[in-house]
C-alpha cells in the first residue's frame, strides 16, 4: 500500500488517523455482527459469505467494502492473485471441499493468496475461517493461543507449504464455539496481527 492513503468515506487524509478510526468503527461492527445474530446470515465457506463479512465490517469506511479489488496488490514482496485471474480463483475456492480440518485450512490459505479486497482481508478472513470450523467440525480457533510472529511467518510460507500453519492452528482449537467472550477476544487479537491495537472491542 505504501504511503498512499486509501480513499475513504470519511475523507480522512492522515493515515494514522484513518487507522484509528477504521479500527474503532469496524470493531464496533464486528461486535454488532455477533450480538445481532447477523453473523448467522453469512454463507459458510464461499466468497459470497466472506464478502458479506467484509462489507459488514468496513461499509462505514470504504466504498470498496465487500467488492472484489480492481488493482494488483502485494505485501512483503509477495504478489497476491492478479486481478485478471481473481474471478476464476474465487470460483475455484468456492468449489473447494471443507469437510475436515486440512481441507478447511487449505481453503483458507487459497483465499489468502487470492486476497480479494483492497484492504481488510486478514481480519474478515479469520472470521470466515472460524465459521467454517464451527459449522463443519464444531470447533473454532482460540487466537490467543496463536503467536503473532509464528502465525504471520507460517501464513507467508503457506503459499508454498501449508504444514506449518496447519500445525499452529490445530494446537489452538477449542470446542467452546458459542462463547461470546472468546469471539470478542479473537477480534482484538486478529486486529493486533495487523497492527491495530488502540481499542479493546468490549470498551467500544
Amino acid at each position: 500500500m505504501g504511503n498512499k492513503i486509501l480513499k475513504n468515506r470519511l475523507n480522512i487524509t492522515d493515515p494514522i488517523e484513518l487507522a484509528k478510526i477504521e479500527e474503532k468503527l469496524s470493531k464496533q461492527k464486528a461486535k454488532q455482527l455477533y450480538d445481532s445474530g447477523d453473523i448467522d446470515k453469512a454463507e459458510v465457506g464461499t466468497f459470497k459469505g466472506l464478502a458479506y463479512i467484509h462489507r459488514y465490517l468496513f461499509e462505514d469506511i470504504y466504498d470498496f467494502s465487500g467488492k472484489i479489488r480492481d488493482v494488483n496488490i502485494s505485501k512483503g514482496g509477495f504478489r497476491f492473485a492478479p486481478v485478471m485471474y481473481l474471478q476464476e480463483s474465487l470460483k475455484h475456492i468456492d468449489k473447494m471441499p471443507q469437510s475436515n480440518f486440512d481441507e478447511i485450512i487449505e481453503k483458507y490459505v487459497e483465499m489468502n493468496i487470492a486476497h480479494p479486497f483492497r484492504e481488510g482481508n486478514g481480519r474478515s478472513m479469520r472470521i470466515w475461517l472460524d465459521l467454517m470450523l464451527k459449522k463443519e467440525l464444531k470447533v473454532v480457533i482460540d487466537w490467543s493461543k496463536v503467536d503473532k510472529e509464528d502465525y504471520l511467518s507460517a501464513m507467508q510460507r503457506s503459499v508454498v507449504k501449508d504444514i506449518e500453519i496447519k500445525y499452529i492452528l490445530k494446537q489452538a482449537l477449542t470446542d467452546d464455539i458459542d462463547n461470546r467472550d472468546l469471539f470478542m477476544k479473537n477480534i482484538d487479537i486478529s486486529y493486533f496481527y495487523e497492527g491495530y491495537n488502540n481499542y479493546k472491542i468490549e470498551e467500544l
